[in-house]
């Protein structure tokens, strides 16, 4: 690491920390030639592949719009969307891959979208499980019907408000 101070080609590492996300670490470092102090902020990329073969960085903003889209006029907030976002970053980088599609992306949302939105899951699950004919839906609706039938329910609440 070059010092920003006298451009000196290295530094040493005095003190390393975790940041409160867990994704980065903070390191204060000293120039051996001038002394002075400064700190560095490290974070792992992670690089998305995309179908054309081009490449970029992960964008929590283009999961919200690609999400949001299947969410437009569904009770959903831009929270929610944020939190799905960070939830699927999260689930990303746990896989320990540098390098992620676009489709395992699209893969990662589908778990946490269908537990915030079952319409919202269908559209987006529409796209990237290829459906094709309405049999695709009728199947994943008839999958949706099973999955909430085997829900355990609570008999100590009134009806739902929804």
């Amino acid at each position: 690491m070059h010092c920003p101070f006298c451009h000196h080609p290295d530094s040493r590492v005095i003190d390393s920390r975790t940041s409160d996300d867990g994704l980065s670490i903070r390191r204060r470092r000293e120039c051996p030639a001038c002394k002075q102090r400064f700190s560095t902020l490290e974070t792992a990329s992670l690089i998305v592949a995309k179908r054309s073969g081009a490449t970029e960085p992960f964008s929590r903003e283009k999961i919200i719009a690609g999400v949001g889209k299947a969410c437009q006029g569904r009770p959903v907030t831009d929270d929610d969307l944020a939190l799905l976002a960070s939830q699927v970053e999260e689930r990303l980088r746990a896989t320990g891959s540098a390098q992620i599609s676009t489709h395992e992306i699209g893969l990662a949302i589908l778990e946490p979208l269908r537990k915030l939105d079952d319409i919202a899951f269908l559209r987006f699950a529409s796209v990237y499980e290829g459906f094709e004919t309405l049999d695709d839906f009728e199947t994943a609706i008839a999958k949706l019907r099973a999955e909430e039938a085997d829900l355990p329910t609570d008999d100590h609440t009134g009806p739902s408000d929804s």
